[in-house]
């Protein structure tokens, strides 16, 4: 029976040699995947602060540009305030010359009866000055005909 007792020892002897082996095979493979998660962390660590350093340049840059949009959009303030002030000042204008044009139209509408009888007049004087140059040129070729 001790026979059986020395076999189970170096059975138990073998199989704790074994599980040893195993264990520190994992702890090996463990350690390797430790390496290369703390170089992936680090190179990722490497990324994160330069995508960081990159983000403030634009984030800065940002505000640079809003600043100056800002600066050039009130500079355009001004144009647009001036812009409407003369399309009130067109607006009063133009009410300008409608009053007055009204008031031309109303008062030729009242003075048309006077123009037309002016017209008539003058057609009547110019009338009687074109036959007044004919008589006076026939008489002018009478008297030249008589003379010759």
């Amino acid at each position: 029976m001790e026979e059986l007792l020395y076999i189970s020892a170096l059975i138990v002897a073998v199989a704790v040699g074994l599980l040893v082996i195993y264990i520190i095979k994992t702890l090996k493979s463990t350690s390797k995947a430790l390496e290369q998660t703390t170089a992936t962390v680090d190179a990722l660590k490497k990324q994160i602060d330069g995508i960081t350093a990159e983000s403030k340049l634009l984030l800065e840059k940002s505000n640079a540009l809003a600043d100056d949009i800002q600066r050039k959009s009130d500079a355009v303030d001004v144009v647009f305030e001036s812009a409407k002030d003369l399309g009130h000042s067109m607006k009063s204008f133009n009410q300008s010359v409608r009053v007055v044009s009204t008031k031309v139209s109303d008062q030729t509408s009242r003075n048309a009866e006077t123009v037309s009888q002016a017209v008539q007049w003058g057609q009547a004087v110019l009338d009687f000055y074109t036959k007044y140059k004919q008589r006076k040129q026939q008489l002018e070729r009478k008297t030249t005909e008589e003379e010759l």
